[in-house]
């Protein structure tokens, strides 16, 4: 946030279930979550947008690009969005069963919904006995998810039963991806980060798959908006905290286009 103070007025939100916002048992689904963000562009910026989120936000982000009320997004960036692969079912590649899922189900497991187990030892312990290997090896290459032997606040802060929405495909059930994406209205960049498919078992180590995104880039075109791809292969899931400069970079230099 420090090095977009300059260029822009940034709000960093924290959707329900994660950071200081309350959780909300039985209610983790894109439409809700994106309709939070359009009470809070009313209500509390009142003017166009740029909307950036990464991996479910970046999700959440094409929500609004799709679904949010005419002239309030002017762009939205999608940060390596597990489209397509965070649904159960989806139209394109692998669904969430052969990507992250099993990792969601682990962590509700052992943590339960609301903290409701808390077996923190238990989760880093069965990590790499549970776990698909090729799934534990894409976890290791996307960056340090687990800290040391407590869990760190951004953990105690998260509401497992998130995971567990979109293991089980009720995040989702409402928001078809393809549907979606075909009525996205407003230009979009998308970076792409690091990605595998195992040829051995087909499954996706990383957010999302080269065949899902030329789909959302297919999808989003026909619906005759702009769609800006930067790939970084060698970058980790959140490249904003690894390497915000240059994330900043992108984020800069497609705004700028914008604006020209």
């Amino acid at each position: 946030m420090k090095l977009l103070e300059d260029d822009f007025e940034v709000f960093a939100v924290d959707l329900r279930g994660q950071g200081r916002s309350t959780r909300t048992p039985g209610r983790y689904t894109l439409d809700n979550m994106g309709n939070d963000l359009v009470r809070f562009i009313s209500g509390r910026i009142r003017r166009p947008v740029l909307v950036s989120g990464l991996s479910s936000g970046g999700v959440i982000a094409a929500w609004l690009s799709a679904y949010a009320p005419p002239g309030m997004l002017r762009g939205a960036y999608y940060e390596d969005a597990p489209l397509f692969s965070s649904e159960l079912r989806p139209a394109y590649g692998q669904g969430i069963n052969q990507a992250i899922g099993p990792w969601f189900e682990l962590i509700n497991k052992y943590l339960g919904d609301q903290w409701s187990v808390g077996d923190w030892q238990g989760l880093k312990e069965a990590m790499p006995r549970d776990l698909p290997p090729v799934l534990a090896r894409g976890l290791a290459q996307m960056g340090d998810l687990m800290g040391g032997d407590e869990p760190p606040q951004t953990w105690r802060e998260y509401d497992p039963e998130w995971a567990r929405a979109f293991a089980g495909g009720s995040a989702s059930a409402s928001c078809d991806h393809a549907r979606m994406l075909a009525s996205v209205k407003v230009p979009v960049m998308f970076s792409h980060h690091f990605r595998h498919v195992d040829e051995e078992t087909g499954r996706l180590q990383g957010a999302i798959s080269d065949l899902q995104v030329r789909h959302v880039r297919e999808l989003i075109t026909q619906a005759g908006q702009r769609f800006d791809y930067k790939s970084f292969p060698n970058a980790g899931h959140v490249m904003h905290q690894s390497d915000p400069r240059a994330y900043v970079a992108v984020l800069r230099d497609w705004t700028s286009s914008l604006d020209a």
